[in-house]
Parts: structure tokens; C-alpha cells; sequence
């Protein structure tokens, strides 16, 4: 079948994310929230294709299902607790553990399970489950911004169906059996280039839109438990179930080494005092001051990188770019996954949100070209973003400035690196 979307050779996530997200809004295809940019799209007929699973025989046959807690996916909830399955609903952002199984009233009427289903209901009618659950999923169902017939999925870019997949593969509660059921519209079907999954990414077995079921027979492994060596201690630090898990994993002598970083991050509430030094550094009594900054909410009001970070600006000019026309609304974990993609992560990242820019800082003016000639041509939103030398724009450190180091270019939110 031929794809609505046509996505180019040489596209990347962002760039498959951009056409979906653009399309979706330019044909008016979906309901609130909107703009539907940096979310799982609410398409408007959502209801329907979620009502393709009862077709489905292997979710008529299942007695456990896990469905994300997504407002897109509300009518697959309702449709599970009303074939009497045990429902289970992640936690939003796996900040308070990893489950939810939701427990609707007894002899629950339609009504009652409607509201079971909403994100109030999932808070009201649920009880936490960890990860000693002795339980066994029989299918999942995922949201997605993009998915391929081939079962390639893409979604929003913070990794959380990724690892929450790789946390129920640690505790035995996700297994070769097991059927992962994405729900979309048809124009999210296109095609996606196999050499953008990674091992870490979650494919997908069926594929549910308004007008048809798609059984994708994918033969890429799903993730087989969490990739520690993609996660960093950002993360860990903020998903305390994914520390108890590495605990677990550690003393039963698995390999739980976390991706490594050049520069460590103060913990939160220490970055106060320039004078104070870095923990586990002594100072050197020859060394010149340098130029310390602390990272503020800088980017609108919401702050993705944890306390405050002690950083040093590279001292060399000609490595500096500045990028303007940045819209008003992006946040700056898509800014930093856009310039990974495009293969221009700097050394640090001055993030200047509120004034619509930000300055790249790389190792000298040579990397400062490269990364020039890539992020030609780059556009957000419809918005065009330019990209040119600093000469000097830069100035002293701002309030509504963010400095980051190239560790925390790598993960913004709690994810994976995509």
C-alpha cells in the first residue's frame, strides 16, 4: 500500500517525527492536545482503530495486558477492563515504580470503566506493583509517532516504552511470546529505514489503524533487559526503580556499567558556590580561575537537566556557533536530540529558550565548520533555523541562560540515547 507520507533517503527520527507531526496538524487530524508536536498524536478516529483489538485473537486470548497511559490509547484500556483482563498502566515517567494495575469497582458498569480508563481513573483505581510482581504480560500496546510495516517504531524520542519494555524483560514479565500492538493512524505508516533501530529500540508485531490490521511479522529482536552502558547517572537518579533493578542486576553478576561522561554533574543544591570544588578533584594552586556558569530554567520554565551544573566555557571563540530562529515551545532535549542526529553534538550547549536561541560550543574552529555544513538548511516546526559563527554575539552569562556539557547533550529527559 502506498504511504501517505513520502519520507526521504538520508531521513532521520527527527526528521520521520517533523513529517508526521506537520502532516498530522496541516490535515487537522487530531483532537486535543494539540499542536500534536512532541507528542503520541490524538488522532481523531483513535477510538475505532483502538476497537481492533478484539479482533485480534491474541488479545482475546490474553489475561494480562499492559497499555500506555497516553490519552490516544484510552479506548484500548476501556476495552481491556471491560473483557475482564488484569490491566496494568506504566507510571507516568517511571517516577514512583514501574506499574500500575488498575482495579475498577466491583460489578463495574460501562460508565465506571470509562472513567477507570482516564488518566484520573488510572490514579484512582490502581495499586502500585514492583518489580518482585510474579506476573506475566501477554501483550503490550504502545503508542507511536511513526511506525513501518516492517514493526520499525519511532516514538516521541524520550525512550520510556524502550525501557519500560527492558525493564519487564529484567523481571521476567515480558518474553518471546509476548505480542506488542501499536495503534495509529494510516498516515503514520510509512517507511522507516532499518539502520535507525538500535538494539535497545521496541518493534512492534501488529500495527492497528482505522482502516486496517497490519501483522508485521518483524524478525528484529525486541530489547532482552536494559541496556545500562545507553543510560547514564542522570537517569538513574531519577527513575529510583530503575536504581533498585540495577542493584538486583548487579548482585546477581550482571554487567551494570552506565554509559560514561567526561564531566560529572554536581549533585542537585551543591552547584552554589564557584569557590566550592568538584567532588572527587582537588584544586590546583597553579591553576587560573575559570569561568564557571550555573544552569538555570532557562528553557521556558521547565528545567529537563536535573540541579544545578558547574561547567567551564570552552576557551577558543572560533569553536562557538550560534543557532537563532529557535520557535517558541521547543524544549531543549529535542533541540539536543536534533543535533545528534544531524551529527553535530557540541562540547557544551549555552540554551537561551526564552530569547529564541543558543550558542554550540565545540573543541576548536575546525569541529565548529563541520558542525556548521551540517546544520545548514535545518528546520523546526515550519521554522527555519540559522546557524552561523558567534562573532562575538555571545557575551556574559545570562539568567535565562542554561549551560550544558556534552553529557547532558546526551540525555535530556530520562531516555535512552536515540
Amino acid at each position: 500500500m502506498e504511504h501517505t507520507i513520502v519520507i526521504h533517503a538520508g531521513a532521520t527520527k527527527w526528521d520521520i517525527r517533523q513529517r508526521v507531526w506537520d502532516y498530522i496538524e496541516e490535515k487537522n487530524l487530531a483532537n486535543f492536545p494539540r499542536p500534536v508536536h512532541h507528542r503520541i498524536p490524538n488522532f481523531k478516529t483513535g477510538a475505532h482503530s483502538c476497537n481492533r483489538l478484539l479482533e485480534l485473537p491474541e488479545f482475546r486470548s490474553s489475561r494480562v495486558v499492559k497499555v500506555n497511559p497516553d490519552r490516544p490509547q484510552e479506548q484500548a484500556r476501556f476495552n481491556t477492563m471491560k473483557a475482564r483482563k488484569v490491566l496494568l498502566v506504566p507510571t507516568p515517567r517511571l517516577r514512583t515504580g514501574l506499574f500500575n494495575k488498575i482495579v475498577p469497582p466491583q460489578n463495574s458498569t460501562n460508565e465506571e470503566l470509562r472513567v477507570c480508563s482516564t488518566s484520573r481513573g488510572v490514579k484512582d483505581f490502581s495499586i502500585p506493583l514492583g518489580l518482585d510482581a510474579n506476573i506475566q504480560v501477554d501483550l503490550v500496546v504502545v503508542g507511536s509517532v511513526a511506525v513501518s510495516q516492517e514493526g520499525y517504531r519511532i516514538g516521541k524520542g524520550e525512550g520510556f516504552a524502550d525501557l519500560e519494555y527492558g525493564m519487564m524483560a529484567a523481571m521476567g514479565a515480558v518474553n518471546e511470546s509476548t505480542v506488542v500492538v501499536t495503534i495509529v493512524h494510516d498516515c503514520q505508516v510509512v517507511n522507516i529505514p532499518e539502520g535507525l533501530i538500535e538494539s535497545h529500540d521496541l518493534t512492534v508485531d501488529y500495527i492497528l489503524t482505522p482502516t486496517r490490521i497490519i501483522k508485521t511479522e518483524c524478525r528484529h529482536p525486541k530489547p532482552q533487559g536494559i541496556m545500562w552502558a545507553k543510560l547514564d547517572a542522570e537517569t538513574l537518579e531519577k527513575i529510583p526503580i530503575l536504581r533498585k533493578l540495577r542493584v538486583l542486576e548487579q548482585e546477581a553478576g550482571r554487567a551494570v556499567t552506565l554509559k560514561s561522561s567526561p564531566v560529572e554533574a554536581l549533585p542537585a543544591g551543591q552547584a552554589t558556590d564557584p569557590r566550592r570544588p568538584h567532588p572527587g578533584l582537588r584544586p590546583d594552586a597553579n591553576q587560573k580561575p575559570k569561568h564557571v556558569c550555573f544552569a538555570s530554567a532557562g528553557d521556558g520554565g521547565e528545567r529537563d537537566e536535573g540541579g544545578g551544573v558547574e561547567h567551564e566555557f570552552p576557551k577558543s571563540p572560533a569553536g562557538t556557533l550560534y543557532l537563532g530562529g529557535i520557535p517558541a515551545g521547543l524544549r531543549v532535549g529535542e533541540l539536543k536530540r536534533l543535533l545528534r542526529e544531524r551529527h553535530a553534538t557540541p562540547h557544551k550547549l549555552t540554551w537561551q529558550g526564552p530569547r529564541g536561541s543558543a550558542f554550540l560550543h565545540y573543541s576548536d574552529g575546525p569541529a565548529a565548520g563541520r558542525a556548521l555544513a551540517a546544520l545548514q538548511g535545518l528546520s523546526v516546526d515550519g521554522h527555519t533555523l540559522r546557524a552561523e559563527r558567534a562573532r562575538g554575539r555571545r557575551g556574559g552569562h545570562r539568567a535565562d541562560q542554561t549551560t550544558l556539557d556534552n553529557e547532558n547533550i546526551g540525555v535530556g529527559r530520562a531516555r535512552y540515547t536515540l
